[in-house]
């Protein structure tokens, strides 16, 4: 792999005018990296072009090349509902069944599909969970490539109880395996660390609307063969509270829900966790970006350093996010950039390469982003600015 680090930038450390010091990761200069109508996802509806989606791709290395692994969508129309959490009328969509295409790249920028590799999510390969497949995250575990998703087991936007954990692997991604889904709760984002702590697997989950972490005390094995091991599964749920790492409310851009974003990156002071958080983004945070318009409610992206042996315990954590929506792709879109939900961007894959950290993740439900930093100065920020 070469990654050409001189068109990634290393973030950034500002002051607000009220004294805070935050941290902004950098956007790489040619966003988004992929785009719906550069990949086919088009069709037409009584002769009017459809554009559909790119977007949420978790990534990791395999033999020398960044993989990623977004959901793609097409076919689907644009309809409301409300959100029975928050009483909210939204945006949503039907016919929104997804699938996740794999793509590869040799400087991890720019990107071709891996032919023929499509992971259905519409019941074809199986009939545990028919609406979809979302938002898979790679992690290398010793010599195994485990993709946790989210199985969609009733319509978006409108189901409950419809996320499940849905779980496959690979050894060389030509080749991928299902496990199943974790049917013994509700839960979205999972994501496994690359290594057993004090001899077992950590995963991090989010039960709405707060992250939780816990050990595996099925091994691995738990993951791989979830329906035998869901007595276990049901400890976790029946524990959530115990396991719960972050809660929602504690700042005002994490008000109504945070969840887990890329795998952590083990550093030198610890595990480095980068996560999605929903809520209001405040006017002096977006001014430092820019941007004039209020956001009552958007997606940003966080950041927190956990104890290496004890990864329950928080060293650091971001009062600011290190990112939020703010080219048109990422907040209201445009004509060259339509949106499908407006203030997004979410977190779902991290590569290290030298000292450089590259951070993949969805923008505006629509497109694929690289943001950037160095990862000696973003540990260096949370450990001098965010302790607790």
């Amino acid at each position: 792999m070469k990654i050409d680090t001189e068109n990634l930038g290393d973030g950034e450390i500002k002051s607000l005018p009220s004294g805070e010091v935050i941290f902004k990761l950098d956007s790489y200069q040619n966003n988004p990296i992929l785009e719906p109508e550069d990949i086919g996802l088009v069709w037409y509806e009584d002769g009017v072009k459809r554009v559909g989606a790119v977007f949420n791709g978790g990534a990791e290395v395999f033999n020398g090349k960044v993989i990623l692994a977004p959901r793609c969508h097409k076919n689907y129309k644009e309809g409301k509902f409300t959100d029975e959490m928050t009483g909210i009328e939204r945006k949503c969509f039907e016919n929104y069944i997804s699938e996740i295409w794999l793509f590869e790249s040799a400087d991890g920028m720019h990107f071709k599909r891996l032919d023929g590799l499509v992971i259905k999510g519409d019941g074809t390969d199986h009939r545990d969970f028919t609406y979809g497949i979302e938002d898979i995250r790679i992690v290398k575990y010793k010599d195994t490539y485990l993709l946790l998703g989210c199985g969609k087991v009733a319509p978006p936007f409108k189901g409950k109880n419809a996320d499940k954990i849905a779980i496959y692997s690979t050894k060389d991604f030509a080749n991928i395996t299902y496990h199943g889904i974790v049917d013994a709760f509700d839960s979205r984002n999972a994501v496994l660390f690359p290594e057993n702590i004090k001899g077992k697997p950590y995963i991090f989950l989010r039960m709405y609307p707060n992250i939780q972490i816990a050990p595996l005390n099925g091994g691995i094995e738990q993951l791989l063969y979830p329906e035998k091991y869901r007595k276990l599964w049901e400890e976790i749920y029946i524990n959530r509270h115990k396991h719960t790492l972050f809660q929602t409310g504690s700042y005002p851009h994490e008000k109504e829900k945070i969840g887990p974003g890329t795998q952590p990156i083990k550093t030198e002071r610890g595990w480095l966790f980068i996560y999605h958080s929903v809520g209001e983004i405040k006017e002096e945070l977006l001014a430092s970006y820019g941007v004039s318009t209020p956001i009552k409610r958007g997606y940003s992206m966080c950041a927190a350093l956990l104890d290496m042996d004890d990864p329950q315990r928080i060293l650091c954590r971001t009062k600011k996010p290190i990112y939020i929506p703010n080219a048109p792709y990422e907040f209201s879109g445009n004509i060259e950039y339509p949106i499908d939900v407006p203030y997004v961007v979410f977190p779902m894959g991290a590569v290290v390469y030298g000292e450089k950290l590259l951070v993949y993740g969805g923008a505006g439900d629509k497109y694929e982003i690289l943001l950037s930093c160095n990862i000696n100065n973003l540990v260096d920020y949370l450990w001098k600015y965010c302790r607790l």
